[in-house]
């Protein structure tokens, strides 16, 4: 059953399963998307491990609202929006979609926890175990990178494909659901099976869950106004690992590989043809190896 807590400026919702286990794990969306994308399957073959799994919608995506007055314009382009946030600065930083976290393990009492977060939610985790390091157990980051800007940049035409503006999908949703299928698709990665019909459940789903309109775009800027810093990805204390896919067109493997370099002690996996996302077929890999982690 999905909840919703108010914290601050922010209505988070979220979900638990195997709410009678000790052991709790968060876990942390991605840029733009909702934690239906941690799949129920997932989900519950955590929960036989005998996690208590908390999965939620960060601000601004799926039914999590950040309540605002200032309404992203639906007529603008991205890079005209991040110039005029840049003169009165962004909504929020990455920092406060971490507390947002924090804020909701004290709604739930819950003193301590395992963090897994993929892509923007692997940034989130980051910043959880570095700041809050007497809160964190473990830190699992799936696809993501440090945003150190020595890195490789993401793929051209992907990068053109994800600030497109898509088309309305109350107004035209067959060609929305196309074009968000085709770029799924793109970032899927060769070692896998695109399974097309999955993805249009998931984009169905999502256009009924979602709450906010362009809220993307101030988490884009969330993420445009990080700064880098080495020294608190070399503070975390937590047993770490990274996990990060050879086809990944968002962020190369060797965003994932300077992660696990500049984390004392955390352990690096590479799966071979993952792209950025996690196909059925690695659930179970995955989910052994959080568990193997924790233990």
């Amino acid at each position: 059953m999905m909840k919703t807590v108010r914290l601050k400026e922010v209505d988070l919702c979220y979900e638990i399963f195997g709410d009678g286990h000790q052991q709790t794990l968060v876990l942390i969306p991605g840029l733009g998307s909702q934690m239906i994308r941690w799949d129920i399957a997932f989900c519950n073959l955590l929960a036989e491990k005998g996690f208590r799994v908390i999965r939620f919608d960060n601000r601004d995506s799926g039914s999590s609202v950040f309540n605002t007055k200032k309404e992203i314009p639906s007529d603008k382009g991205i890079e005209e929006v991040f110039a005029e946030f840049s003169n009165e600065g962004v909504p929020y930083s990455l920092m406060d979609m971490a507390n947002d976290v924090i804020g909701l393990l004290n709604h739930l009492k819950i003193k301590k926890a395992h963090v897994a977060g993929r892509s923007m939610g692997g940034i989130i985790a980051q910043l959880l175990g570095s700041y809050y390091p007497d809160r964190v157990l473990s830190l699992t980051i799936i696809m993501s990178t440090s945003l150190n800007p020595a890195l490789p940049k993401p793929d051209p035409e992907v990068m053109a494909m994800m600030t497109q503006v898509y088309p309305d999908p109350v107004v035209h949703k067959q060609e929305y659901l196309r074009k968000k299928i085709h770029f799924a698709e793109k970032i899927s990665g060769s070692g896998y099976a695109f399974d097309p019909d999955q993805e249009k459940a998931f984009l169905e789903e999502e256009l009924t869950r979602s709450k906010t309109k362009n809220g993307i775009i101030r988490q884009l800027l969330a993420m445009g106004s990080f700064q880098y810093n080495v020294d608190m990805l070399k503070k975390i204390a937590a047993p770490a690992l990274v996990i990060h896919g050879t086809d990944d067109l968002i962020f190369h493997p060797d965003c994932g590989k300077d992660i696990a370099d500049c984390i004392p002690s955390a352990e690096w996996v590479v799966i071979e043809g993952m792209g950025h996302s996690i196909p059925v077929e690695l659930y179970g890999l995955i989910c052994e190896r959080i568990s193997d982690l924790t233990k």
